[in-house]
């Protein structure tokens, strides 16, 4: 029992998981062990880890971010607006690229300065902020966009997010520059035990607000970034891209094992939790099964993730 409550406890539990899964059902699963499918996995996983990290942060300062998807939404139109080559604002323009990149960014930042300024200075709860944002955003994209998507764009954008080698890289780098701000700065300390304690943190000198408010504006940046490769994955900006990913973006956060009650996480564990249920939704694919039957499992993985929190929480240290 001891042994079987230690690996439950392990920071490596969700990778084994996702190997032993993986090793499973490849035997069973048509295609599931393909290069094509691999690749397939690998280019739907590497941005969905980059909007999941910026969930981290804000997980682990003892918040939550629900309005990633909006943001996601509303960053894909206004690149795409700059730059589409119809009767876009720079259609045509050699710098038309590094401006719609710049405006995704800054709407990212500004939607996460937003998020965190109402969380900290108003004082109102995380999840009725960003579920607002998350309504309000989504709303304004489709209204912008009169519910039409936005195609035509450069062939130089559209290999950000199309091609796997610099989607790759973008991510890999992105994920060391966060694992290190977790645990070689003193922000990162601070985000900690902001999630641990505030009101301790506060009196010890930690600047909270700010703390906080960075992790909300990080959330946004990588949610643009990640908006960055859905749009040019799909050469088009979208007034609903990422609409239904909120349930994988949270999800996957928590099924690695960073905690719901804040304090708690690591990168690290956020990649095991994506690729654990990137692997799984691709698999249940292959088994031809029904969307509603993938959401149910999905959902049940997430509500065990959840258990477990609450236990880690509670085991003595």
């Amino acid at each position: 029992m001891a042994t079987v409550k230690r690996l439950l406890l392990s920071e490596y539990f969700v990778l084994f998981l996702s190997v032993a899964y993986f090793a499973a059902l490849a035997p069973f699963t048509p295609g599931l062990a393909t290069a094509d499918n691999l690749g397939n996995v690998l280019a739907t996983l590497l941005p969905l880890f980059i909007v999941a990290m910026g969930q981290t942060l804000v997980l682990i300062s003892g918040g939550i971010d629900l309005s990633v998807t909006s943001i996601i939404a509303l960053c894909s139109i206004t690149g795409a607006a700059i730059m589409n080559g119809d009767h876009g604002w720079l259609a045509g323009h050699p710098l038309a690229v590094p401006a719609a990149l710049a405006a995704m960014l800054l709407v990212g930042a500004l939607v996460g300065l937003a998020n965190g300024v109402a969380v900290t200075k108003l004082k109102m709860p995380p999840f009725i902020v960003t579920l607002t944002g998350m309504m309000f955003f989504s709303g304004l994209a489709v209204w912008l966009t009169q519910s039409k998507n936005i195609g035509n764009l450069p062939a130089a954008f559209n290999r950000i997010g199309g091609n796997t080698v610099i989607a790759f890289t973008i991510t890999v780098l992105l994920g060391v520059v966060a694992h290190l701000m977790l645990t070689r700065s003193l922000w990162g300390r601070w985000l900690y035990a902001v999630g641990h304690n505030a009101r301790t943190s506060l009196i010890s000198g930690v600047p909270v607000h700010g703390v906080v408010i960075g992790a909300y504006m990080a959330s946004g940046l990588l949610a643009a970034v990640a908006a960055v490769m859905y749009t040019g994955q799909t050469e088009s900006g979208s007034p609903v891209l990422a609409q239904r990913l909120l349930l994988d973006i949270v999800g996957a956060t928590v099924i690695g094992g960073t905690s719901l009650f804040g304090g708690r996480g690591k990168i690290l564990w956020t990649l095991y939790g994506v690729l654990f249920l990137k692997l799984m939704d691709n698999s249940l694919n292959l088994l031809d099964l029904s969307h509603f039957t993938i959401m149910m499992v999905k959902g049940a993985v997430i509500l065990f993730a959840a258990v477990m929190d609450t236990w880690r929480t509670r085991a003595p240290a």
